[in-house]
């Protein structure tokens, strides 16, 4: 049985941010960016989240912050097939790109976090990655007196919880954002955005290989659940959402990622075990792995040489622009 269930702009530099006092609007392609409730946007959130989000101190041994995993040089990813901790551990899967998780239902490879704001507290705790308790990040920010008058800028009160540290995170990640590629020009009318390849691509894509079943939609992912057979195989597989949900229709299924900047977020799936898009077509083309739960969906595609070629070049067109612009700062709050 297969379980395909739907889980539970440009950035502007920072002074244009605070000067301007509005959310960024979402580049070409992309939605109306959705700001929750209970965690607005605010110009001066986002610049704390920016801070917060760079800063080694919130790791136990001030060697690991958020974007360690989830670095701007990389796509907001590392690179590598799994992450690096403190003291050199390593994780078991491969960090996912913060790009567009705006839109994301849920966080994590297997959903276990119902937003931005809960997974951005995971990792801090988290033996593995930074290492520290929630105790210690806010006893060590609220040392720190620059990030005092930043907190009471951003929630007009000096007060630091976690909640506030992962909300100023949240935020921040929600300008992290990529649009306006060559497929959303060429969507919108410029038939010169794409390459004539780029262009068969997207017909192999969305037709001969029906790729758009899951990645669909604006942000070209389905928001739910899917078994390859990725690690199944291996003598302890890696059971997935099913460690979540403990449903056995879930067992060794992932979440579907965006497809957005999949050039740059090398290597790819959740354990980062395929180095290059060529690897990843070809495993698809073959119908994944066969397992005991594999997705229906998945099923040998018998794509010409041609044809993988051409959905490798659609893949690259989906490369656009917002993200590039959000960079680490310069000194931090002391």
């Amino acid at each position: 049985m297969g379980s395909r269930f739907t889980a539970g702009a440009v950035v502007l530099p920072a002074v244009l941010l605070w000067a301007a006092g509005q959310p960024p609007e979402a580049p070409l392609g992309l939605p109306p960016l959705p700001w929750p409730p209970g965690n607005p946007y605010s110009a001066a959130k986002v610049e704390l989240g920016r801070y917060l989000f760079f800063d080694r101190r919130l790791s136990a041994d001030d060697t690991i912050s958020c974007a360690s995993c989830h670095n701007p040089r990389y796509a907001f990813t590392d690179g590598a097939a799994v992450s690096t901790g403190i003291r050199g551990q390593k994780g078991v899967r491969s960090a996912p790109t913060l790009i567009n998780r705006a839109y994301s239902l849920a966080q994590f490879w297997d959903g276990r976090a119902g937003s931005l704001e809960e997974q951005a507290k995971a990792p801090m705790a988290d033996p593995t990655e930074m290492g520290n308790t929630h105790q210690a990040v806010v006893a060590r920010i609220r040392a720190v007196a620059g990030y005092r008058d930043l907190f009471a800028q951003a929630f007009g009160a000096p007060q630091i919880t976690i909640d506030r540290v992962a909300m100023a995170i949240a935020c921040f990640e929600r300008t992290i954002l990529s649009g306006d590629a060559p497929y959303d020009r060429y969507k919108r009318g410029d038939r010169s955005a794409m390459s004539p390849e780029q262009v068969r691509g997207m017909a192999v894509f969305f037709d001969k290989a029906n790729c758009g079943r899951c990645h669909q939609g604006s942000n070209l992912t389905d928001n739910a659940y899917a078994n390859e057979g990725i690690g199944t195989d291996k003598p302890v597989p890696d059971v997935g959402r099913f460690a979540v949900s403990h449903d056995p229709r879930d067992w060794g299924a992932f979440k579907v990622p965006t497809l957005r900047e999949i050039e740059h977020t090398a290597p790819y799936m959740h354990d980062g075990s395929l180095k290059t898009l060529e690897e990843v077509v070809e495993f698809y083309n073959r119908g994944g792995i066969p397992n005991r739960n594999l997705d229906p969906n998945i099923r040998p595609l018998h794509l010409t040489d041609a044809d993988k070629l051409a959905l490798v070049a659609f893949l690259k067109a989906l490369s656009g622009e917002g993200w590039q612009t959000v960079q680490a700062p310069a000194e931090f709050p002391r």
